[in-house]
């Protein structure tokens, strides 16, 4: 179990633009012929999509956005990767399909193409997720919000506990052995000021703030105050509670670091 012990799947999503010197087209199929190698691939799945010719279809879903909208798609990300990663022995590459494939669908909220290939050629068994940038309806394009990568590590989470992997060290457990999901385990005993704070950080996130000053008035409207110390160190302090909590890994966990609401 990694340190902190909340995760077993480990996760990070990246935007990619168009490779300089290379166009749309080729950026796609450089980076999915990666995802798609038959010596690293153990399974996969797609949804609104065929991985094979998945630069293609993206592309004709941006030239129709364009032909709709006017605006243009060659500015920001032509598509994102998300890494999904797990413990060696954790699942069969199957199971890690099928969970990468349920990630993806709650993350894009069916709006958007992709792609899941799982990879068996190192100890952990892993999944890249390519998903279209540009909604399949071109009704909009995907953007990074603020707190992300963190969004989707909780939901990660959320997916795994779903599935029973063993994402919460020292889980508490329902009388036949089934672990409990995560809103359950939390609930066993009163929470403490870092729980107070973290759930307020998800729920301020769910809100997709706009970026960092945003985040920090939801905070303040949920009843935190908010303090700011020296070299910009953020500490929240709940009502009734005596010494703030600071925003940062060490205090909360792993992915409560500033730079993951930046």
């Amino acid at each position: 179990m990694p340190e902190g012990g909340i995760s077993t799947a480990t996760t990070y999503i990246r935007p990619y633009k168009t490779a300089a010197g290379k166009s749309a087209i080729q950026t796609m199929e450089d980076r999915f012929t990666y995802g798609l190698n038959p010596e690293k691939l153990g399974a996969v799945s797609s949804y609104l999509c065929d991985p094979n010719t998945a630069p293609a279809e993206f592309l004709l879903v941006k030239s129709q956005y364009l032909a709709e909208t006017g605006r243009a798609v060659s500015r920001g990300a032509l598509f994102f990767q998300i890494r999904q990663a797990f413990l060696p022995g954790e699942v069969t590459a199957e199971e890690a399909n099928r969970i990468g494939y349920e990630t993806a669908m709650r993350w894009t909220k069916g709006k958007y193409q992709f792609f899941v290939c799982t990879h068996t050629d190192k100890a952990h068994i892993h999944n890249h997720i390519y998903f279209n940038a540009t909604a399949f309806d071109r009704s909009r394009k995907f953007h990074n919000f603020i707190g992300s990568s963190f969004a989707l590590r909780r939901l990660s989470d959320r997916v795994c506990i779903e599935h029973e992997l063993s994402v919460i060290q020292n889980p508490c457990q329902h009388s036949k052995g089934r672990f409990l999901h995560y809103g359950q385990w939390i609930g066993e005993k009163p929470p403490s000021a870092k729980q107070r704070v973290r759930l307020a950080i998800l729920a301020a996130l769910e809100k997709k703030p706009t970026d960092f000053a945003d985040f920090l008035r939801l905070m303040e409207e949920s009843g935190f105050s908010v303090k700011q110390g020296r070299g910009g160190v953020i500490s929240f302090l709940a009502p009734g509670q005596e010494k703030p909590t600071r925003l940062r890994a060490s205090t909360l966990g792993a992915g409560f670091d500033p730079m993951s609401f930046r």
